[in-house]
């Protein structure tokens, strides 16, 4: 396949790896879906598992895509702008992320 594929496949699953490992943090579920964590606890962690599992295949998607020392370069550089991508929408956009929770949309909380 092509190295423009690897290399998107490489990024959607870095900015997944990170949002669901970010989701999977009690405060961040808050955020995003306005219901207590207590309430999601089996899907949290499922987002845990998820993350974790995102992050290597996004590695092994920059392998698919080049030599192993770029590989390396790129999924590194890929952690750090996919980090910051996901701090920048929780601050500012945090709904964006309902569709990474795994879970049905919860109602806005009362303000």
């Amino acid at each position: 396949m092509s190295e423009l594929f690897w290399l998107i496949a490489a990024a959607a699953l870095s900015f997944s790896g990170m949002a669901w490992l970010a989701l999977a943090m009690e405060v961040h579920w808050g955020q995003v879906m306005h219901q207590h964590a207590d309430d999601a606890a089996h899907t949290r962690g499922w987002l845990r598992r998820l993350g974790a599992a995102a992050l290597p295949l996004s590695l092994l998607a920059c392998l698919m895509a080049d030599r192993p020392s770029m590989a390396a370069l790129v999924w590194i550089m890929l952690l750090a702008g996919s980090a910051v991508a996901v701090a920048m929408v929780l601050s500012r956009r945090a709904h964006w992320l309902r569709p990474w929770c795994l879970a049905p949309a919860a109602a806005p909380a009362a303000r």
